[in-house]
């Protein structure tokens, strides 16, 4: 979807904060409309009008359940005393949830009741048996046409439909923008068909610029229903890809030749191919890891992921540890152990491919450009044009990568201005 589910591990009631909350007596506290949503021993929590979810314990979620429906904090400490056993530190848990901002402060107006999801009906009817079956037809129908023509099978020598360059690469970035779009819509109607708000926008994975899809409600459903909206991006994918094939196959020549447009169109269904294979590259938090995430039951499994390794990056230094392994949900950490090793592998390579990859085709686009204004007049402007805008596209996609980090990186100094080392 990149597509994410936004939440954020909780612990028992009473975490800890400093914040100062309402006295253990104070009256009841008004809240903002919150959704519940029970995963086994635990709730995931939080506000669809924000994003904002958190997983609690059953006992926390229970508690904050009285609060909710107008019990009062003393009398909300008690009844959990009496239910399971043990005291609450009332006030912390209180703050916990200011700090959350699930608590509506007093005289602010109530929030105005969710907006009707756009597009529900047509997600229901995209993602309906109807439509299920219609999908079968068409991917039957490729898979058809390339058992009986093998050259349309997609590779790299169909991205070569040009001799220029920066046509290829001007071609497939204007054809790939509306199809990366499907992509996104069908994770987006998938979301709405279960009634789910969803938001595009543009996003950074390494030194990839992507398009995401934000379906931060999505931990409000069932985990089972959560799969399909997970793989929608997918399956649009490979209907494009299915598409693109008999586009090919229904342009050709006389001769079996192929045409201009089917040249474009089997260039994009291999350009398809590499989208579906990256989906892949869970280190990237792609759909295939938010995909594995679910099934494993797992949380934030790339944060903590990321301050596993930041743990023993310090540990190597003689620091302490910047971050509490106690505030990680146990899922999370369980996973973490294996994944935080592909994690690191994954960046490495993808580093590596960059390194290495990189300076020859910026040396090769230079030395171009050099040639042709070097070389006969007569071809010297459309040469040195087709180098230079290649040359553009090929750095210019690094260039905003790295205006989005840089934003990324104010934005999270700006909400928390350094980590505080966890307690030896």
């Amino acid at each position: 979807m990149p597509d994410r589910p936004a939440t954020a591990p909780a612990g028992p009631p009473g975490g800890g904060h400093d914040a100062p909350g309402p006295r253990s007596g104070a009256g009841r506290l008004t809240f903002h409309p919150l959704v519940f949503q029970p995963e086994g021993d635990e709730v995931t929590v939080g506000r669809l009008d924000e994003g904002t979810f958190v997983v609690l314990p059953a006992d926390g979620a229970a508690l904050l359940r009285r609060l909710v429906d107008g019990t009062g904090p003393a009398e909300a400490a008690r009844w959990y005393a009496e239910s399971y056993g043990e005291t609450v530190d009332i006030e912390d848990f209180v703050a916990d949830l200011g700090e959350l901002g699930f608590l509506r402060a007093p005289g602010d107006a109530p929030a105005p009741p969710p907006a009707p999801v756009r597009w529900q009906r047509l997600g229901r009817a995209v993602f309906s048996p109807a439509g299920a079956v219609l999908y079968g037809a068409l991917l039957a129908g490729a898979a058809l046409t390339l058992v009986r023509s093998p050259e349309l099978v997609p590779n790299y020598r169909h991205l070569f439909f040009t001799p220029y360059l920066s046509v290829l690469v001007i071609v497939m970035f204007l054809a790939q923008a509306p199809l990366i779009l499907v992509h996104e819509a069908a994770h987006a109607l998938a979301g709405r068909r279960l009634g789910l708000p969803s938001r595009l926008s543009v996003g950074r994975r390494l030194y990839f610029v992507v398009f995401q899809t934000e379906l931060d409600g999505l931990v409000t459903v069932e985990r089972r229903r959560r799969i399909l909206p997970m793989l929608a991006g997918v399956l649009a994918d490979l209907a494009v890809l299915a598409v693109l094939t008999l586009v090919a196959a229904g342009t050709r020549h006389g001769d079996g030749g192929l045409s201009v447009a089917g040249g474009v169109a089997l260039g994009l269904a291999y350009s398809t191919v590499l989208r579906v294979i990256w989906q892949a590259l869970f280190f990237l938090r792609t759909d295939g890891y938010y995909l594995v995430a679910t099934v494993l039951g797992c949380v934030d499994l790339h944060t903590t992921a990321k301050q596993l390794l930041a743990g023993h990056w310090a540990r190597l230094r003689g620091r302490p540890a910047p971050y509490d392994p106690e505030r990680w949900h146990p899922r999370d950490r369980a996973v973490a152990r294996w994944y935080a090793v592909l994690m690191a592998l994954g960046y490495a390579m993808a580093l590596v491919t960059l390194a290495v990859n990189l300076p020859p085709v910026v040396a090769r686009a230079a030395r171009s450009v050099l040639d042709q204004l070097s070389g006969d007049a007569g071809h010297r402007w459309v040469g040195l044009a087709d180098s230079v805008v290649f040359l553009f596209l090929t750095v210019g996609e690094l260039a905003l990568s790295a205006v989005l980090y840089l934003r990324e990186r104010r934005a999270r100094r700006a909400a928390d201005p350094a980590p505080r080392p966890a307690a030896p």
